[in-house]
This record gives C-alpha cells, sequence and structure tokens, in this order.
C-alpha cells in the first residue's frame, strides 16, 4: 500500500490525474524502496495551468481581495496543522532529512509562518501619499499604488521542499500573484499534499494556485519560465538552472527571483578560546542533511598555524557524527537524496583527490547500510582555488583552509562565486560584525546568531541569486509600484 494515496495534480481549483493516467515512482533515499506513484505531469497538463492562473488573475477577485487572501493564507496554516503529523512521515520518507529538522523550518515553522504571512497582509499599506509638489510649473498630488506582479512561476527543489514550496507560495498569495508551482521529481509528493489541502480546506478560487509534479523537470520548467502569459519566476536551485532562467526572463524583460546556490565560510578568528574546539563543531555543521543545503558552511577557514589541530578538530567530530535511519531523532544525516546525487557527490570527491587534496576522513560510500544513499562524513584540506573548494558539493564534504592573517581571511572568504552565507566566530562581537561587514554575503552568523525567520530578507550576492525572499523586501518582490498624479487644488 502506498504511504499517500491521494497524490494528484491541482489544476484550477481540481484535483486531478495527469494526463493519460501517467505517474512514475517515488523511492525513499534510505532504503530504496518504491513508496508509491506521483503523477507525471505532460505539457498539455502545464498549458491548463498557466491558462487557468492566467484567468484567475485576470478575471477573479484574487488580486484586489486582501482579505480573501488573508483568510486562505490562515485556512491553509490550520488545514496543514491538523494533519501535519501524516506530512511530517511523507517528508522524512521522500525526502531522507533527519526528522528533527521537521520540528523547525524544515516543516513545523513554515506551516505556522503562513499565519505570520497573513498578518502581514492585514498591515500592508498599499497606497503612499506622496503629497503635493510643483511639477514644471503647477502644483500635483501623487500617490504611489503598489500591484500584484501577475502571474508567477514557481519552481522548486528537493533539500527543503516544505520550506521553500511554502515561502515562495506563501509570499505569492499574500501579494496577490496567480501561482504555477512546479516541484522537484523526487520529492513531489510534499506538494501534491499541499495541493490538496489548497483544495479541500481553502477559498482559493480555482486557478489562483496550481500545483504540478513531473518526472521531466526540464520540460516542463522551460514551458513555465518562457510562456508570455506568466510574468514572473521564482526559483530555487542551482546556478547553472538559474542562470538559464535568467536569460529566458531577461529576453522577455519578465520578473525573475533567483535562490541558487552556495559555498559559505565559517571563519574562526584567530582570538577565539578553545579555538580547535570551535573549529571541530563548525567543521561538523556540513553533516546536517547530508550537506544538503544551500547556506551550510563548506568552507573552514582557521588560522593556518592552527590547521593540523582544526584538522584533528574536525576527523574527531566527523568520526563521532550520528547518522542512518533519519527516522531516528538522534541522527543528523540522512541519506544523499538520490542515486544521483549521491554520484555526483562520489564525482567531486574523487575530483578533489585527483587534484592532491589531502583527505582527511569519510571519501566514499557508507558501507555499514545495505540499502539507501548514503555518504560517509567527509573533510579535505584543500586550497582555496581548488574545484572543492569553489563549487557547491550538496553532501557531508567540508574544505579546510588556512589564512595568514585578518586580511587574507577575508581575501579568501570573498574568493568565490556565490555569495549566500557563512559565520564568523570570536569573542569580540563588535569586532566579528566589522569583518562581517567586509564578507560579501546576504546573510552571516556571528557569535552563533541565527538569522533565518519569515521576518528577514534571504538571499545571496554573485552567483548566488537575485532579489529576496522573506520580509517585507521579499514580499515586494511580488509587486509593481504604480504612481498616479492629479492637480492638486
Amino acid at each position: 500500500m502506498s504511504l499517500y494515496d491521494n497524490a494528484r495534480l491541482l489544476i484550477d481549483g481540481e484535483l486531478v490525474a495527469a494526463q493519460g493516467g501517467r505517474t512514475f515512482e517515488n523511492i525513499n533515499p534510505a532504503t530504496e524502496e518504491v513508496l508509491g506513484l506521483v503523477p507525471d505531469a505532460s505539457v498539455e497538463d502545464t498549458e491548463r495551468a498557466i491558462a487557468a492562473a492566467r484567468r484567475a488573475f485576470d478575471e477573479s477577485p484574487w488580486a484586489t481581495d486582501h482579505a480573501l487572501r488573508s483568510r486562505c493564507l490562515r485556512q491553509l496554516r490550520d488545514g496543514l496543522q491538523e494533519r501535519i503529523e501524516e506530512l511530517r512521515k511523507i517528508t522524512v520518507s521522500e525526502v531522507g532529512c533527519p526528522i528533527s529538522m521537521t520540528y523547525g523550518p524544515g516543516l513545523d515553522d513554515c506551516v505556522k509562518w503562513l499565519g505570520d504571512y497573513a498578518n502581514f497582509l492585514d498591515g500592508y499599506e498599499w497606497k503612499t501619499d506622496m503629497g503635493v509638489a510643483e511639477v514644471m510649473g503647477s502644483k500635483t498630488q501623487r500617490w504611489i499604488l503598489r500591484e500584484p506582479a501577475g502571474v508567477m512561476a514557481a519552481i522548486t527543489p528537493w533539500n527543503v521542499p516544505n520550506d521553500i514550496n511554502l515561502k515562495k507560495l506563501g509570499w505569492a498569495m499574500a501579494a496577490g500573484c496567480t501561482v504555477v508551482l512546479k516541484a522537484a521529481p523526487t520529492t513531489s509528493w510534499c506538494a501534491n499534499f499541499l495541493g490538496e489541502i489548497i483544495a479541500t480546506k481553502t477559498d482559493v478560487p480555482a486557478g489562483a494556485v496550481n500545483i504540478l509534479t513531473s518526472g521531466d523537470n526540464a520540460a516542463i520548467g522551460e514551458m513555465l519560465t518562457a510562456d508570455p502569459r506568466v510574468d514572473m519566476v521564482g526559483f530555487t536551485g542551482s546556478t547553472g538552472v538559474g542562470k538559464r532562467i535568467g536569460e529566458v526572463c531577461g529576453s522577455q524583460v519578465k520578473r525573475v527571483q533567483l535562490e541558487l546556490g552556495g559555498k559559505s565560510a565559517a571563519i574562526v578568528l584567530p582570538d577565539m578560546p578553545g579555538l580547535t574546539h570551535v573549529a571541530g563543531a563548525m567543521g561538523g555543521t556540513v553533516c546536517f542533511h547530508a550537506g544538503q543545503g544551500c547556506a551550510i558552511f563548506t568552507r573552514l577557514l582557521v588560522p593556518k598555524s592552527e590547521l593540523a589541530a582544526c584538522a584533528d578538530a574536525v576527523i574527531e567530530t566527523l568520526n563521532n557524527v550520528k547518522y542512518g535511519d533519519p527516522f531516528d531523532p538522534e541522527n543528523i544525516m540522512g541519506p544523499q537524496n538520490s542515486a544521483l546525487q549521491r554520484e555526483r557527490v562520489e564525482g567531486h570527491i574523487q575530483r578533489a583527490i585527483d587534484q592532491g587534496g589531502k583527505l582527511l576522513v569519510g571519501g566514499g560510500r557508507a558501507t555499514q547500510f545495505e540499502k539507501g544513499y548514503f555518504m560517509q562524513p567527509t573533510a579535505f584540506i584543500a586550497d582555496e582555488n581548488s574545484d572543492l573548494a569553489q563549487n557547491e558539493i550538496f553532501g557531508p564534504v567540508q574544505t579546510l583552509i588556512g589564512y595568514e592573517d585578518e586580511a587574507d581571511m577575508i581575501r579568501i572568504a570573498n574568493n568565490s562565486r556565490f555569495g549566500l552565507s557563512g559565520a564568523i566566530m570570536g569573542p569580540d562581537v563588535e569586532k566579528a560584525i566589522e569583518i562581517a561587514g567586509k564578507i560579501r554575503t546576504g546573510t552571516l552568523s556571528v557569535c552563533g546568531g541565527m538569522y533565518y525567520n519569515w521576518d528577514v530578507p534571504f538571499g545571496g550576492y554573485k552567483e548566488s541569486g537575485l532579489g529576496r525572499e522573506h520580509s517585507s523586501i521579499g514580499f515586494e518582490e511580488h509587486l509593481e509600484s504604480k504612481t498616479i498624479a492629479i492637480p492638486a487644488g
């Protein structure tokens, strides 16, 4: 029997099978067993979803009825909360994430945040009075109006599907956009479940939200990006795909929001008490969710004079990481999400060895498990310009790099085409904040501070993306501004 029997597409307000009843298998990455079947949307299904979203934006009250959208966001929150344990089981089973992750942003927090989006919407000022000014010899009264951008295509990844699906969808709903959401193939049920709740528990008008799952991610994603009826694309995923989306959107002068890769540096300052202990702990963070997070700290910068001692500390930490069955609350690390992802991680590790990186620990598949896409916690000492130090691995692989002094440390931290996140650990908070101001990233944890929440912007510099998610800044990514002027009396 399938773990989830009601997996359907959501198109134009109805839960439907894919055209022709097409399906593909959902695989548990921890056991390699088939969980059940996923509806496999076609180009024709996608056409119906885009047409429904366009019609709902142009003809329904969705774009202008703020109270309706606020109510629907709360209904969605409540509907998900009623069945959250069912969704938790689905999430751990198809994502392979540790269950502890679902008690935070992986599930519980992102469901709760839907209510925060609704509260934000309730207080948002859609009209700004700019007062009277003399313009070209006449007095003029001006206003700025804010209106939803239109139809949004949301294309989401597999690593943290509930968080990313709900923040893309939630903020778009709050803004008054209509949406076609395309989920990643390997974590489709999280999206199908969301569609079921929207269809059965909310007053969302037909077509305002459409949810597709498909094994052919590239074809459907290309169609959603290129269709002229789509006004905005929100994408989270690899930088390569993000660049392609940016090219297509640029050719149509279409709004785009991109949250892409990262190669975040964790910096341990030279005067940090217990420096090697801290380095060991920071190095171990790469094992959280098997390294499958864009903001995970995958470069560890330590004083060159302490590099050997820090390497020993990282080895000890990684040798003691608890991993395996993601339903075991003691495990911080489960499998890679798919056989393909495990192969990619193995390829990065082999290239690091071929390029002369010093393997400290791990370096291969976890042999203690008969089934599952498990990798060993792995760490290298590597050159700052090596492929390992420059490319996003998306696996439990740490890269240690030694620095000479403060200027060298800042230079190495910024020696990346990415700029998503990072961390600085030192005894003097003000000094750490000063250094943070010199690091070219969109988010930073300073002395253990946690930044990820619905009310602060998340996103990156350079090839880590364009735009921001969350907060008023992320909300206004979904809006157009319109200036109106009348003669002043």
